[in-house]
């Protein structure tokens, strides 16, 4: 940026919020409950919720090219169109335009975005899961990247307020890999699942167990927000849900930050620096460039919550230079913009299910089965090939044949078929855990500019050997599990790209936490170590990424980090 821009100073908050997603959204709502005045600022546009999903009630056939993505979203989507789902017409308005919003890849790295109120928690998967100890430990025991500076006792009463909240379904097991959760009454599985579930018991003796996924959606009674009800089983959820039954952003936690009148929201505001003090040896402020309008703006806090998601939260902090932090804000250690982690996935196995062709599927269940990890856990399920563990989402189905077979789309045979359901397919998807690895990492670019005048990121990360050889386990098990159930035609599969990362949209590490400075940029409440006004709690805060979905454990940490802030200033005027 050019030194002699000039910046209008709009106003003095208590708390700023960066991003609206699922920690931005957690953020302004613990800090406008706990009374601060707090400005929430969003890059990308408003999104209001049911009046701004324009596509949720249409079907297939209401869209011009059958939900299928053009030749003009392609070109202006190639990097966004890798997930081979975010560019159909029916959600494809929730994604970024890469065109506009380029980045850069020394090794490939797929970076799938959404810029707007609400950003990815409106699109999210929803699957929710807590990390154990077993997850937080890993690190130490195994001299693997640096220590988590917190516990699972720690988090475990902000796990226990987030999943009251927002809503969460599931069967608990009892495991000390996947901890008990708050739940509602589960979805439930269908036959082939339940015949899976049932073979899988018989047939292994190490702990693998199939349950229902723990999803954030209402199945019994209401929660905050936006009148908020239970699931329609429409399944249409990354269209953004009319009912709110999912958790989002956009229908609970800022809905409820607004209420308090303690929130102000201003979107299309790109956030590129914090302002450092050298003299108080905090941050006063932050930098913002509007995204329409291109006018400079200083908005000044007592504490700044960062939640732009992981690469983009390094991003403002490698920007935010001073002579006290010359390599960027809180990066002492050099760790800022490192330690890329992602799970690695698009491996296992599917198969055909016999026999149950008297049965058919009620409703759209958005959801599926979860494996939880059983390896690597002590005893018979150790591993010498490689270290931590996966889990397996997945499911079956049962389609229309006249959906399989072409020549049953047009004629005579149509009406008649489309009343045959098809056969029972089922797949087993695996998760991976990625280890920390400072070699991962993403950094600025300062030739290459985007529209605002600033730099790009280029992302330069791959998947290590370890993940690799736990690759060959993943397809090997899912292969032996539905071989064991008796199902036909099962074929393991692994279709991942070149060791890129990204595809999992789980991006974590980037600022991670540690008991150290010297090797980590933040303490254990989520602060900046030696800029304590600062707050990270978005995915860049992970020290590891354990094999489960992250997104509830983000939102731990945000209440969490949330009230320490609260409680800091109300105590001392300062964190």
């Amino acid at each position: 940026m050019n030194e002699n821009d000039i910046y209008s100073i709009e106003g003095q908050y208590d708390s700023i919020v960066v991003g609206t997603g699922i920690s931005g959204g957690w953020a302004a709502k613990e800090l406008c409950e706990n009374g601060l005045k707090t400005l929430v600022l969003e890059r990308g546009r408003m999104v209001k919720h049911i009046e701004d999903y324009p596509t949720a009630f249409k079907d297939p056939w209401d869209f011009p090219n059958g939900n299928v993505p053009t030749r003009d979203i392609i070109e202006r989507k190639p990097k966004q169109h890798r997930t081979g789902y975010v560019t159909k017409p029916a959600i494809e308005h929730f994604f970024v335009d890469d065109v506009k919003h380029p980045y850069n890849e020394k090794r490939r790295f797929d970076w799938i975005r959404g810029y707007h109120v609400g950003g990815r928690s409106i699109t999210w998967g929803r699957q929710s899961y807590r990390l154990s100890d077993i997850d937080f430990e890993a690190n130490k025991k195994e001299g693997i990247g640096v220590d988590w500076p917190v516990r699972y006792n720690d988090i475990e009463p902000w796990y226990d307020k987030v999943e009251k909240f927002i809503g969460i379904s599931g069967e608990n097991l009892g495991l000390k890999q996947l901890p008990d959760q708050k739940l509602l009454k589960p979805m439930n599985l269908n036959c082939v699942e339940e015949e899976l579930k049932s073979k899988m018991a018989q047939n292994f003796d190490d702990g693998r167990l199939l349950t229902i996924g723990r999803v954030a959606h209402i199945t019994e009674g209401t929660k905050p927000g936006m009148g908020r009800a239970v699931c329609q089983y429409r399944d249409r959820c990354a269209r953004g849900c009319p009912y709110g039954a999912y958790f989002s952003s956009n229908s609970s936690t800022l809905p409820t930050a607004e209420a308090t009148g303690n929130m102000t929201l201003r979107p299309n505001s790109i956030v590129h620096e914090v302002l450092y003090d050298e003299i108080t040896k905090k941050a006063i402020g932050v930098k913002v460039i509007d995204a329409e309008t291109k006018k400079k703006y200083i908005y000044k806090a007592k504490v700044i919550f960062l939640c732009a998601s992981a690469m983009a939260t390094a991003s403002i902090l490698l920007q935010s230079k001073s002579k006290r932090f010359p390599n960027g804000l809180g990066n002492d250690s050099g760790e800022l913009g490192h330690n890329i982690m992602d799970h690695h996935f698009h491996v296992g196995a599917k198969a055909k299910a016999d026999g149950f062709e008297d049965k058919i599927n009620k409703g759209r269940r958005a959801n599926g089965l979860y494996i939880p990890r059983f390896r690597n856990l002590g005893g018979k399920t150790d591993m010498k090939e490689f270290k931590r563990g996966y889990g397996y989402q997945g499911g079956a189905s049962r389609s229309s044949i006249s959906e399989m077979v072409a020549e049953l789309k047009y004629g005579p045979e149509l009406k008649e078929a489309i009343l045959k359901p098809g056969e029972w397919n089922v797949n087993l998807l695996a998760f991976g855990e990625t280890l920390p690895n400072h070699d991962n990492k993403m950094y600025l670019d300062y030739k290459r500019l985007d529209d605002w005048g600033l730099p790009t990121i280029t992302f330069d990360a791959a998947l290590g050997e370890n993940e690799l050889a736990m690759r060959k386990d993943m397809q090997n098990q899912a292969v032996k599990m539905l071989e064991s159930a008796g199902f036909k035609d099962v074929e393991g599969y692994d279709i991942k790209p070149k060791k890129a990362l990204g595809l999992g949209i789980h991006e974590m590490g980037t600022a991670r936490m540690g008991k150290d400075p010297k090797t980590s940029v933040l303490n254990k409440h989520n602060q900046i170590h030696d800029c304590t006004n600062v707050y990270v709690t978005d995915g860049a805060f992970m020290t590891s990424s354990g094999c489960q979905n992250p997104s509830l454990t983000y939102m731990a940490f945000t209440a969490r980090a949330a009230n320490h802030a609260a409680t800091q200033l109300k105590t001392n005027n300062t964190p």
